[in-house]
């Protein structure tokens, strides 16, 4: 599975790096799209860079819950499970404001946008949603394996087993190694 979404999410981010260097209209500045105003004044990017941290600790958070997994620690690994799924949860409420604020207040689409090049809105909601949806479905999963190692379900019938809290992680830190990818690739580049 894993090596499937490698594959998907390196054919999207071929893919935006090919339109963007082949078109022919200026592309966005994304200190500017991506800006928030604090008192007047625009700060580029600190909504991503804190989204990027979020996204950053939730890997941290999921590597210990692996490990207290391991160790048989049940309530830490539910607690830490629990914490990495909240974060995954802020960072894609975090998206959603985002793309409320490129949407309503920038008038970027996916079939135009007023700053520049028309196909950044396709290439960034569509890239973004996917990797959004991904971290939606990690929390709803996360969620489950919490909730089966907190009832006791892989003592019961994996003989203490908690090999399913590794695959787990494996997924968390794939889906946070994509961002760093499209964070360079739509946020620094």
């Amino acid at each position: 599975f894993l090596l499937s979404d490698t594959f998907i999410f390196s054919c999207f981010l071929i893919s935006y790096m090919t339109v963007r260097i082949t078109t022919t209209v200026p592309w966005p500045n994304p200190s500017e799209v991506f800006a928030l105003s604090f008192g007047g004044k625009p700060i580029p990017l600190i909504l991503i860079a804190i989204m990027t941290f979020v996204l950053i600790t939730s890997s941290g958070t999921m590597a210990l819950a692996v490990n207290f997994g391991y160790r048989k620690n049940k309530k830490v690994t539910v607690m830490l499970m629990l914490a990495t799924a909240l974060l995954g949860a802020t960072f894609v409420g975090m998206q959603a404001f985002e793309w409320t604020k490129l949407i309503m207040h920038e008038g970027i689409r996916p079939w135009g946008n007023p700053m520049g090049a028309a196909q950044f809105g396709a290439c960034f909601f569509m890239i973004t949603g996917f990797h959004g949806m991904h971290v939606s479905a990690g929390v709803i999963y996360l969620s489950i394996i919490a909730y089966r190692v907190g009832s006791g379900y892989y003592d019961r019938n994996k003989r203490g087993n908690y090999e399913t809290v590794e695959i787990a992680g494996l997924y968390w830190h794939f889906v946070d190694l994509v961002w760093v990818f499209i964070f360079a690739f739509f946020y620094l580049w």
